[in-house]
């Protein structure tokens, strides 16, 4: 929402007497205006576990027409990750490598997958198999040492990443985040309804862990992730809606700072 959009709203609710104000939200997920609780981000267990059966039986397994891999290949991957403990973060390697246009890409993920590796998180790390052959972006001695601090799953090269990405997340349980920059856009169309895609766009900005920027050699720095949810909310009093100031442009992953707190005035009395 912005600046030039609140006579729009005000004739979306006519007749109405409603009050609003630029607010914050905290970090506990209460505005700072209302003192009102947002959404919280997490889904309770029914809802995680009705998303993961969709999505591991539904999308991952039934006709998905955005996934290229084989049957053959994807049991093995179920093998592979059945195997072992569940995971804390899985890594899409490949995508995650392509995050700046300098630096050996191999060096880049080894950097992010280090950092990782020191909080004692149990990592996944899934790429493709010309990623171990010896090149000027991929080097063996440090696609070595990832494999060492990571399990690693590496498909054909034709194989699309996503199934496997989601499958070995919800397979983990509902503390797995995992890192990518693509925004999954295409799988809203395999899920079968509305409340389906309302439920997995909420788990995605729950456990989807964003890089915002690297510089090769810096510090790495994740966003984190909010205990609340960051669209739009309304109560029978209130609405709260993320609020962009004229002219001020805000990346897709990057977190609202301010909101449009809107008060019903009988509310207010």
């Amino acid at each position: 929402m912005r600046t030039r959009n609140l006579k729009t709203l005000q004739r979306i609710i006519p007749g109405e007497d409603w009050k609003g104000c630029v607010s914050a939200v905290e970090n506990s997920g209460r505005c700072q205006r209302c003192r009102q609780s947002l959404e919280s981000i997490h889904l309770n267990q029914e809802e995680y576990d009705n998303l993961k059966d969709v999505i591991l039986n539904d999308v991952i397994q039934g006709t998905d027409t955005f996934r290229k891999t084989t049957p053959e290949e994807l049991r093995q991957f179920q093998k592979f990750v059945g195997s072992r403990p569940p995971y804390d973060i899985v890594i899409d390697g490949l995508n995650v490598a392509g995050i700046c246009g300098r630096g050996c890409r191999s060096q880049i993920l080894l950097d992010i997958v280090s950092h990782l590796a020191q909080q004692n998180l149990r990592l996944l790390m899934l790429g493709r198999k010309h990623m171990l052959k010896a090149s000027g972006s991929w080097w063996r001695s440090h696609m070595a040492v990832i494999q060492q601090k990571a399990d690693c799953f590496f498909t054909e090269n034709i194989s699309e990443d996503d199934p496997f990405l989601l499958y070995a997340t919800l397979n983990s349980g509902n503390h797995c985040k995992f890192i990518t920059r693509d925004l999954l856009r295409d799988h809203k169309a395999c899920l079968p309804d509305t409340q389906t895609q309302r439920l997995f766009f909420k788990w995605q900005r729950g456990h989807q862990l964003v890089l915002p920027f690297y510089t090769p050699g810096k510090q790495v720095m994740f966003q984190p992730i909010l205990n609340y949810d960051t669209i739009v909310q309304t109560t029978a009093d209130t609405w709260h809606i993320p609020y962009d100031m004229d002219n001020v442009e805000r990346a897709s992953y990057e977190v609202p700072r301010k909101w449009l707190c809107l008060q019903r005035q009988d509310s207010m009395v």
